[in-house]
């Protein structure tokens, strides 16, 4: 049986949703297969996030159903393809399609990555990293402050997963990333997953990078799962591949943050191998009840 979406097509891009805050409950990443199953079922959600590259149309089908489950659900708008770390200036033309869709669906949480895939030929379909230096200190918050301005709402940082790291870098990664919030008033969008990759990739501990980070910034949080593999040299390295469940040793460390900062929205990603709705929905029920009461 087709899936009535009359109301929700009558809506126009130029009319304005009224913003929905986030709750401090687990949500989900929004995938196309799962659009019709959500809007017949109405699962008990906190929220559902989007892609922001994966809306820049002006219409057509995706916009119809992310409008229906927008008018149930609050949402967060997570970006991938701004270039906070580019050397090169912003696209212009990537912000003004982000400052559509802020308004368009007035979502209740908007982040972006600390990484870069952007150069002179275009654009890299990667998240790549970037040496922690002044002068990439600068380029970084110049860059928030832009977009910050001229979205006209406040921007949360996600720290990135790494797999080596930069001889030229002058900071550790939880003191820039403290830096840069302090400098530009950004938020944080704490990725739990990242944090365990690049303590295993990097030989280093989570746990005191944890104690490291400004935590009392964070305003979301996101739960993946990851890979193990080796590199051509046949050492382990963990991918952050989005394309199996949460980790047990994700979920301890998980349950460390939240012991520190308190219930926060918590989004579980999955982007690749997506499974039935029903088992991204178990991990969710289960991050929701983790969190403290």
């Amino acid at each position: 049986m087709a899936l009535a979406l009359s109301k929700p097509s009558s809506v126009r891009p130029n009319q304005r949703m009224q913003s929905a805050a986030i709750p401090a409950r687990a949500g989900l990443g929004l995938k196309a297969e799962h659009y019709r199953t959500i809007l017949e079922d109405k699962p008990s959600l906190g929220f559902f996030e989007v892609h922001a590259e994966n809306y820049m149309g002006d219409g057509g089908a995706p916009h119809r159903y992310l409008t229906a489950i927008r008018e149930d659900y609050p949402l967060s708008l997570h970006g991938v393809g701004l270039s906070i770390g580019g050397s090169k200036g912003l696209s212009k033309e990537h912000l003004s399609r982000l400052k559509k869709l802020n308004e368009r669906y007035a979502p209740g949480l908007f982040s972006e990555h600390l990484a870069w895939s952007t150069h002179d030929l275009g654009y890299v379909s990667d998240l790549l990293p970037l040496p922690y230096t002044a002068t990439a200190l600068k380029r970084v918050c110049d860059h928030i402050d832009e977009t910050q301005s001229y979205l006209k709402r406040q921007m949360l940082l996600e720290n990135p997963s790494s797999y080596l790291s930069f001889s030229e870098s002058s900071f550790s990664e939880a003191d820039f990333i403290r830096e840069v919030a302090q400098r530009t008033g950004c938020g944080l969008l704490l990725d739990v997953n990242n944090v365990y990759v690049s303590a295993a990739n990097l030989k280093v501990s989570a746990s005191e990078y944890l104690a490291s980070y400004p935590i009392h910034l964070v305003q979301e949080i996101h739960l993946a799962g990851h890979d193990a593999t080796n590199d051509t040299d046949g050492v382990p390295v963990l991918i952050d591949a989005h394309g199996s469940n949460v980790s047990e040793d994700v979920w301890t460390l998980y349950a460390s943050v939240i012991a520190r900062t308190g219930p926060l929205p918590t989004l579980i990603e999955r982007d690749n191998n997506v499974p039935l709705f029903a088992e991204l929905l178990a991990e969710a029920r289960r991050a929701t009840a983790s969190l403290p009461h």
